[in-house]
């Protein structure tokens, strides 16, 4: 199984991609991680802001695979305990699918990807700056692969 990230932003610190990386060469072949930088859309002084979020959302729906399980991340999704986020890892390897997990702006997700989604997953109740998503995202789909495995990173 593939793992697509689709993530609005790009630009990110050294640290961030240093993170991310870290996390992500540890995942197996079998269920490589792609991050996908999506264009910011402009914000600032008089700037549209649904005109922002909407541009982010065309270039997140162009970029979605045909056929992918599409995961939103969202504040309103369900929150899962790392085992929960395990039994969801081999869930989403049984329907034989490659999936995309969609990371929205600074200001959401464009209500058109966030209803395309097959499920909606929150990290947490706090906010989270937004190069802290793809660090911690890595490390729980690592983690989550372990505790498939019988790793003892997990404990």
């Amino acid at each position: 199984m593939k793992i697509k990230l689709l993530a609005v932003g790009g630009k990110m610190p050294a640290w961030v991609t240093t993170g991310f990386n870290e996390y992500n060469k540890r995942m197996p072949g079998e269920m490589s991680v792609e991050l996908v930088e999506l264009p910011l859309g402009h914000r600032g002084k008089g700037a549209d802001l649904g005109r922002a979020i909407k541009k982010e959302g065309d270039a997140m729906l162009a970029a979605i695979p045909s056929g992918d399980w599409i995961v939103a991340l969202e504040v309103t999704g369900k929150n899962w305990s790392t085992e929960q986020l395990a039994e969801q890892l081999q869930s989403w390897q049984m329907k034989g699918r490659n999936m995309c997990l969609l990371i929205g702006g600074p200001d959401g997700l464009d209500p058109r990807c966030s209803a395309l989604a097959d499920q909606k997953w929150s990290l947490s109740a706090l906010t989270l700056p937004h190069p802290m998503v793809r660090i911690l995202l890595s490390e729980q789909l690592y983690r989550a692969w372990t505790v498939i495995q019988g790793h003892p990173y997990h404990k």
